[in-house]
């Protein structure tokens, strides 16, 4: 099952290197560290629990394994506070001894720690294969008859799962052309249909096939679901080709297939490329590059050996440490959490920020500085989260606006407490949707605030080049640039410029000048089939002190339709 495969110590410790800022440690006391310690101990063991009895997965596959490495991390930061690693080895190791080790495989974070690794061996007898994302087992066969089938366990100790896997059509109960013993090791994993791992991620295949086999009774309909990969033959021949032949001659030839040459990093790339973004019939978490020849299996060790490496595919889920929490404050006065995040690496982004939603929402998480969270890419692109994966022991306080102190009538100039929805007002009005600004964004309007040039929602209307030139970080070349772009404003439509200044909702067709939007009531838009609530919204946009005296002074500018 997935926790028997984390079974070796080792490659959760290896793994300590790909979390998060895993070469410093937390500034805790001994009492806080103690007590973060033990909360993430505490919930380790209620995953583990929950997986081994109800078969049951509470996260994400990756989001257990970096958990497990950050526990391991902070052990070793706070040695003296650590409790001992949660008893998932223990629990899951079983009875049933394995003729040969289950060894795991040391992970290489890039392409450029795999071509070195295979330059040391001469670019010579290696061979790719994709990293099935299942559950391992040993499968023992004599006179071609399946007699035993263990899991992983500890790498030497598994279950005896042969009663199940004699229910599982995709494993073999007769080799074809067999020797009288044969051992396979393998992956069972969860069948899908035109699976595309760049697009679909892992979709907790994983979980599925494992907690298939945590059930007592495995019935035919989930067994149909599951297929096998034999990825090696411990006992079989000592050539990768001879082996290869063997495996198809008994039957195994969609296995076989699935094992490549590679002389070349360029190669595995390809391999590692195709299955990646081509339809696959199981869930693939990487590309697995192995020497053809390797000692004999009596010799393996339930530990990464130096004849084999993976290479995992980029993260579609990542567990974050919240750094701090911050608020942004909307141009209406909205108040959105975001959340600083130690920067995580998931798929091709670094992440140091991601979005809550609303403070509704934040409220409900409780999320606070030292929490970990679990984040996903939304689109392939846009961060999300997902879920809070635990909390710190110790609240963090954080510091909350108050969401009465603003609304879209707010902060329509430079006062205490209104910079940021001031600066989102600026943002939005030369924005694509608003008057659309070349070259200038959020820095240059955090310039002419600061110079003292813009106070008001419209000074910047009458900036001449020298004005804009003696601004810092302002060159008179560009004061040019941004001064003509700004008295083109004066030409965009009447339309235009409501949108841009934040007239809720789309503009009525007959309303083509101010004056016809001051002098029509409540009753007068309604009658044009506006819907009341919309018609207030607009009525009080139009009869602020605020937007009033902005269109006179667009009135004063020559601004069609004030």
């Amino acid at each position: 099952m997935r926790r028997q495969r984390q079974g070796w110590v080792l490659c959760v410790l290896m793994a300590v290197a790909q979390v998060a800022l895993a070469d410093s440690c937390p500034a805790w006391s001994p009492t806080q560290a103690k007590q973060e310690l033990a909360a993430l101990h505490d919930r380790l063991d209620r995953w583990n629990h929950d997986y081994r009895v109800n078969g049951q997965s509470a996260v994400d596959d990756a989001v257990y394994d970096q958990s497990l490495a950050r526990l391991a991390q902070w052990s070793r930061c706070f040695p003296e506070q650590a409790p001992p690693m949660p008893r998932h080895l223990a629990d899951a190791s079983g009875t049933v001894r394995a003729p040969v080790a289950q060894t795991g495989l040391a992970k290489l974070p890039d392409a450029k720690a795999l071509a070195a690794w295979m330059r040391a061996r001469g670019n010579r007898d290696l061979w790719v294969q994709p990293k099935a994302d299942g559950v391992a087992v040993t499968l023992v066969y004599v006179d071609g008859r399946l007699q035993q089938a263990i899991s992983r366990g500890d790498g030497v100790h598994g279950s005896d799962w042969t009663a199940k896997a004699m229910r599982i059509a995709a494993i073999p109960k007769q080799l074809l052309h067999a020797p009288a013993r044969v051992i396979l090791q393998g992956e069972i994993y969860w069948r899908l249909a035109d699976h595309v791992q760049s697009r679909d991620g892992g979709v907790n295949a994983r979980s599925a096939v494992a907690g298939a086999l945590a059930r007592a009774v495995l019935d035919d309909a989930t067994a149909a679901h599951i297929g096998l990969f034999v990825w090696d033959w411990p006992n079989g021949p000592a050539d990768m080709p001879a082996r290869l032949a063997g495996m198809r001659a008994m039957g195994l030839g969609d296995s076989a297939d699935y094992t490549h040459p590679a002389t070349s990093i360029d190669q595995v790339e390809r391999w590692r490329a195709q299955w990646y973004r081509h339809p696959m019939p199981f869930a693939a978490d990487g590309t697995v590059v192995r020497q053809g020849h390797r000692p004999p299996g009596p010799q393996w060790e339930p530990a990464p050996p130096a004849w084999a490496v993976a290479w995992k595919y980029p993260a579609a889920q990542a567990l974050a440490e919240v750094r701090a929490v911050d608020f942004t404050l909307g141009r209406t006065g909205r108040i959105t959490p975001v959340l600083e995040l130690v920067p995580v690496q998931l798929g091709d982004h670094r992440v140091q920020r991601v979005g809550v939603g609303s403070l509704r929402r934040w409220r409900e998480l409780d999320i606070r500085p030292g929490d970990q969270v679990e984040i996903a890419l939304a689109g392939l692109t846009i961060p999300r989260l997902q879920a809070v994966v635990w909390r710190t022991a110790q609240r963090a306080p954080v510091e909350v606006p108050d969401p009465h102190a603003h609304d879209a009538a707010t902060c329509w100039q430079v006062a205490p407490d209104c910079r940021r929805q001031f600066l989102a007002r600026l943002e939005w009005l030369g924005s694509r949707q608003g008057l659309q600004f070349s070259g200038v964004g959020t820095a240059t309007w955090q310039a002419l605030i600061d110079a003292g040039k813009v106070r008001h929602l419209l000074d910047w209307l009458v900036l001449t080049p020298e004005q804009l030139a003696g601004v810092p970080g302002i060159g008179a070349g560009r004061a040019e640039a941004i001064a003509h772009t700004f008295a083109r404003a004066r030409q965009h439509s009447f339309a235009r410029w409501l949108h841009a200044l934040g007239l809720p909702g789309r503009i009525p067709p007959e309303a083509n000048n101010w004056q016809v939007l001051q002098s029509r009531s409540l009753a007068d838009w309604q009658a044009t089939g506006m819907s009341a609530s919309r018609a207030r919204r607009l009525l009080a946009f139009v009869h602020q002190p605020d937007m009033q005296a902005l269109a006179v002074q667009l009135h004063g500018a020559g601004v069609q339709g004030f």
